[in-house]
């Protein structure tokens, strides 16, 4: 037994030899995770399914509360993270929510709750605004994220790291079989 119990140890120790060539999610690395966000309630708002989201860290495509937690990890690590609203999507600004006289939308034959219109702010930058509410008269925009306000609650796991290609560096986005194809 003592001879077996050795090899393990062997075994183990070649292991952990290998387990040190696994890259850490750095700048520019390309992240795979398998995640889900749920809210303070434990509502699911989001999750990845089977397929992870891949995405090319340290360039913005993640909210930075995620993003900064998940610096250093790898592989096979496993967290959860709690998002303050102000390193998601921001607070819930009440300025951001506006009645407009319906004909403001000429055009647009039918108006219902939960359309999505590009519309540009006072400083000329483009933002999307949801329905709300559709009166005879008025009509209901939110400038805000649906998420704006939250506490994020996510649970992820690291499935991948890599480092990106000058391609997708380039291109801002991951290529491959969890990214965009060309």
């Amino acid at each position: 037994m003592e001879v077996q119990l050795f090899s393990e140890a062997c075994i183990l120790s070649a292991d952990k030899k290998t387990l040190g060539d696994i890259m850490n999610i750095q700048e520019k690395s390309v992240v795979s995770i398998l995640y889900k966000l749920t809210d303070d309630k434990g509502m699911v708002l989001d999750q990845s399914q089977e397929d992870p989201l891949s995405y090319i860290h340290g360039i913005g495509s993640l909210i930075p509360g995620l993003e900064k937690e998940l610096l250093g990890k790898a592989s096979g690590d496993k967290l959860q993270v709690s998002v303050a609203p102000e390193e998601g999507y921001g607070p819930h600004m009440p300025q951001l929510i506006q009645k407009l006289p319906r004909d403001t939308f000429q055009g647009v034959e039918t108006i219902e709750v939960g359309m999505e219109f590009q519309a540009s702010n006072e400083n000329g930058e483009t933002m999307i605004v949801r329905v709300e509410e559709v009166g005879d008269d008025e009509i209901t925009i939110n400038g805000n994220h649906p998420l704006a306000g939250m506490t994020l609650n996510f649970d992820v796991e690291v499935v991948e790291v890599r480092e990106a290609s000058d391609e997708e560096l380039e291109h801002g986005h991951v290529h491959g079989p969890h990214g965009h194809h060309h």
